[in-house]
């Protein structure tokens, strides 16, 4: 029954999400010819806001819990469990004032009104993972980048999204690129949970009454231990907090 109730807020909600991004893509493009990168992340940003709040449309929520004081004039490495295509709205809409980059599979990189565009030109990274050279170096550019720049890369450690909750292997080259390249970072640990539920019964219905929720973790100074137990503490703190 609950699936049969969830066909006509998911095809409302579906439509709404794909316009969105089809608006937004001239928007982005006008944003970033005529206003820079200023105007451009603005305009990223709003985007993300319609659609972070979209997910009301199904009777679900969004809670973002952040009690932790995030430095803000220093690089920023964010570090999380990844779940559903809903992870990445929120994590730019919530996170915007650090300016979040990500490292993405090249895939994304084309065919997908708004996304495509702002991860070719926002300042995210696109990896061949059949590439591990290529992958590398996209990463410690990423890392050079938010070094100079004072601004944050999020990382998905797990590689791809799971589908039950429960946190794949988490594989430390990314994150230990980006600590390299960007020494004087902070590691920002978050936790996903109940994202993969929009998306327990594939891509069409998706499920209605979810409580989606990102638990902010205490940031971590990348430099204040070796890199093993950083990645072993980052990885550790985040799984602690996954509720399946």
């Amino acid at each position: 029954m609950r699936k049969i109730l969830a066909y006509i807020p998911s095809a409302i909600y579906q439509f709404t999400f794909f316009i969105l991004l089809l608006i937004f893509h001239p928007i982005q493009w006008l944003c970033l010819k005529l206003g820079g990168y200023e105007a451009h992340k603005k305009s990223v940003d709003i985007l993300n806001f319609f659609l972070v709040y979209s997910i009301y449309l199904l009777g679900s929520k969004i809670s973002f819990r952040n009690n932790k004081n995030i430095p803000e004039n220093a690089p920023l490495i964010i570090v999380s469990n990844h779940q559903s295509v809903n992870d990445i709205p929120a994590m730019i809409w919530f996170l915007r004032k650090y300016h979040p980059k990500f490292v993405s599979k090249k895939e994304l990189g084309k065919g997908i009104p708004s996304i495509s565009f702002n991860l070719k030109h926002g300042g995210s990274v696109l990896i061949d993972r059949k590439d591990a050279k290529q992958a590398i170096t996209e990463i410690a550019k990423l890392g050079k980048y938010i070094e100079a720049n004072n601004r944050s890369a999020v990382i998905f450690p797990e590689g791809t999204r799971s589908r039950n909750g429960i946190p794949k292997r988490f594989s430390p080259n990314g994150l230990k690129m980006l600590v390299k390249y960007a020494p004087s970072a902070y590691v920002l640990p978050i936790t996903v949970n109940n994202s993969w539920k929009i998306l327990k019964y594939g891509k069409f219905p998706n499920d209605i009454g979810v409580n989606l929720t990102f638990d902010v973790h205490e940031p971590i100074k990348a430099d204040s231990m070796k890199f093993n137990e950083l990645f072993e503490h980052v990885e550790t703190t985040i799984k602690a907090s996954v509720i399946v």
